[in-house]
């Protein structure tokens, strides 16, 4: 039997290929792996090159889907904008009707920290801002923070016209001290949601909401 020749030890390996995906799953893949380095590394460690290794491709199959780190980033913050404004539109509602306003203070406050525990990266770079934090994503936080704290100085007009409350409680500061202690919430449950849970921030709305409104 004639004998098979060794491997030649000096030949390179193949390169291994990243298996096929549809192109928005590819699309989607390659943002999760930007938004993967941006949480770990902040936005200094993010490159085409970190992508592709968390993503486990090479930079050519980023460049068939976006031109540039700059669009891949657009994208980024279009599509974690959107999820967070879906989430926002479910937190404060629009006609509370005829409902308890501790109750809907309080359930609120629950689902925008549930909201928060169910995609962590999505609000840490909302909420926990990373040094190098591009212009254009903080210009994309503050408009949609705005638009929040107009919303929130409804529900708190809505409730001083419930509770008969008009001389007693400023509706533009209430609004804001409300959406300050939301968002000082969402960062305790990224940071120790433990001893800091959605649960207990529920209850001490509903209690201190209910001590301003008692007679």
């Amino acid at each position: 039997m004639e004998s098979q020749p060794p491997p030649d030890a000096s030949a390179k390996p193949r390169r291994r290929y990243a298996p096929r995906m549809p192109p928005q799953k590819r699309r989607e893949q390659l943002i999760d792996a930007a938004l993967s380095v941006i949480v770990e590394q902040g936005y200094e460690g993010v490159s085409i090159e970190a992508i592709a290794r968390i993503a486990g491709v090479t930079r050519p199959v980023i460049y068939d889907h976006f031109t540039n780190l700059g669009e891949l980033l657009r994208a980024l913050i279009e599509r974690e904008e959107t999820y967070a404004l879906a989430q926002l539109a479910q937190v404060v509602p629009e006609d509370p009707g005829a409902s308890d306003p501790a109750d809907v203070f309080a359930a609120g406050v629950r689902r925008f920290l549930d909201a928060v525990a169910s995609r962590p990266a999505t609000w840490q770079i909302i909420l926990l801002p990373l040094d190098g934090t591009p212009a254009i994503v903080r210009q994309h936080v503050e408009t949609n923070r705005g638009r929040t704290l107009e919303r929130l100085e409804s529900l708190v007009q809505w409730t001083v016209q419930r509770a008969e409350l008009a001389d007693q409680l400023d509706v533009e500061l209430s609004a804001r001290a409300i959406l300050s202690l939301a968002e000082d919430a969402g960062r305790m449950v990224l940071i120790n949601a433990k001893d800091f849970s959605p649960a207990r921030y529920q209850r001490f709305v509903r209690a201190v909401v209910s001590m301003i409104l008692s007679p």
